[in-house]
């Protein structure tokens, strides 16, 4: 009889250190997927697999911690904002050139904001940490930059990539106290 109960404990032991296991990965795959929103899902459809997904994810988040990320200063942020809207205003006359300003434009500003940017699907990677909302923009923005340079692309498609574009350069520009809610958030467009 003692040898059946404590096969019993043993089982329910097991039991209870596999359920407590599941609800821990269930409470970090949903942190994740709050934390990254459609970047998440997207990744989840790239890889095909929710564990190399959430490899993926984490991985980013573990090199976004080691780099040295840091507002725009307050002097660049101006000149950037005037350089965005001029580039907004030339659209009209030349909307390739709009985007291909626009695309080195962004390149600027996520160097000075610090991050690493020899690699596009990196920088792609690394920015989905911070503002997941806009990663995706930026992908869409660039595809159709490196397509305008090769001719494929309406002046529609121009615009889109102008508006997503312009959804990063609005959260580079974002000083800490705006991203926590203490001020307004500005659209720079």
């Amino acid at each position: 009889m003692g040898t059946v109960i404590t096969i019993i404990v043993v089982v329910l032991v097991v039991l209870v250190a596999a359920a407590a296991l599941y609800a821990y990965q269930r409470r970090k795959t949903a942190q994740l997927q709050e934390r990254f929103g459609p970047e998440y899902e997207r990744t989840l459809e790239e890889r095909g697999d929710r564990k190399e997904a959430l490899r993926d994810l984490r991985a980013r988040e573990q090199r976004r911690e080691k780099l040295d990320v840091h507002p725009i200063s307050a002097e660049s942020a101006e000149r950037y904002r005037a350089e965005w809207t001029g580039l907004q205003q030339s659209f009209v006359d030349t909307p390739g050139e709009a985007v291909n300003q626009a695309d080195r434009l962004v390149l600027r500003m996520m160097r000075e904001a610090g991050y690493p940017v020899d690699d596009f699907d990196q920088r792609a990677d690394d920015i989905s940490v911070d503002h997941p909302e806009v990663a995706q923009n930026y992908r869409q923005a660039h595809q159709i930059a490196v397509a305008q340079t090769q001719g494929q692309v309406t002046t529609e498609d121009l615009r889109q990539a102008v508006t997503a574009y312009r959804r990063l350069v609005t959260v580079l520009l974002e000083t800490p106290a705006s991203r926590n809610g203490h001020t307004d958030p500005k659209d720079y467009s």
